[in-house]
């Protein structure tokens, strides 16, 4: 960030002058209140064309104008808070899932992939994992606003009561009945290859259950009578390979892909928008394991 004015608007001070003194650069985005609060806090502060930066004289100026940035950074947000709690009187959210707090709103669902992706991307939204909420501040309401409509869809699908009911309505179809079949399979931890093309073995790739890491290419091959309801299109050319879950230090080291996913690949590695959330599940995955280690 640059304060972008000319000399002449500004009392230049000789850049080889400030090297000799004791003192601290400073440079932001040119707003002229802001640069009269600034000259007003730093009255001996000058502009050096050089440096394209305000020089502060003093052996205490680098601390002086982190408390000036912090307090000018407070004042932003208590402008934009005020301004969203507006909003929301303006124009409020009815809804079970939300409740107002003192410093923003709190947001308590059924657990749902899509309402933690949508709460995610709204502005300084955060977790709470003691009180399994969401604390949202007032600042964000517009954009938290903009995403309810889905958040509340997806958490009213995921009531108890909802799920149970779209369970009693599938019992005995044949949606059921595969459905049951892939959760089967895939508790087994294994997915037909082709022979002609095998992943890298120890290394995050993508398969239709997503990120995985492939232990062992068996050479088993696969009978397509037997699985063909859970893996349409398979062939005798196929083979089983083993995988497991990657762990977090393996999503860390994985480089994401270059180029575009291939359609209908039957592994393939994983892009950076895959590999963001898949790093985040396994740090939370592995929090959880070592919370419960004695």
């Amino acid at each position: 960030m640059t304060e972008r004015k000319s000399a002449a608007d500004h009392d230049e001070a000789p850049s080889d002058e400030d090297d000799a003194k004791p003192g601290a650069d400073i440079s932001f985005p040119y707003d002229r209140m802001t640069v009269e609060q600034f000259r007003s806090r730093f009255p001996r502060a000058r502009w050096s064309d050089a440096r394209k930066a305000w020089f502060v004289p003093g052996r205490t100026a680098s601390r002086r104008i982190g408390r000036w940035l912090a307090e000018i950074e407070a004042e932003a947000d208590a402008h934009a808070d005020a301004k969203g709690r507006d909003a929301f009187v303006f124009d409020p959210i009815d809804s079970p899932y939300l409740e107002l707090g003192k410093a923003g709103f709190r947001i308590r669902t059924p657990y749902s992939k899509t309402v933690v992706d949508e709460l995610r991307e709204v502005p300084f939204s955060r977790w709470d994992g003691d009180l399994r909420i969401w604390h949202v501040p007032f600042r964000s309401y517009e954009e938290l606003r903009r995403r309810w409509s889905d958040i509340e869809a997806a958490a009213r699908r995921n009531e108890p009561e909802e799920r149970r009911r779209r369970a009693e309505e599938r019992k005995g179809t044949e949606q059921d009945i595969r459905s049951k079949l892939r959760s089967a399979e895939r508790k087994r931890h294994r997915y037909p290859l082709r022979s002609d093309d095998l992943p890298p073995i120890g290394r995050p790739v993508v398969i239709a259950y997503g990120i995985v890491v492939f232990t062992e290419i068996s050479g088993e091959l696969v009978d397509p009578d037997v699985v063909v309801d859970v893996y349409p299109g398979i062939t005798e050319d196929h083979v089983w390979g083993y995988w497991r879950p990657p762990t977090f230090e393996e999503l860390v080291r994985t480089w994401p892909a270059k180029m575009l996913p291939i359609q209908n690949a039957e592994w393939r590695l994983p892009t950076i928008e895959e590999l963001r959330p898949a790093r985040r599940t396994a740090r939370s995955r592995e929090a959880r394991k070592y919370a419960k280690t004695p």
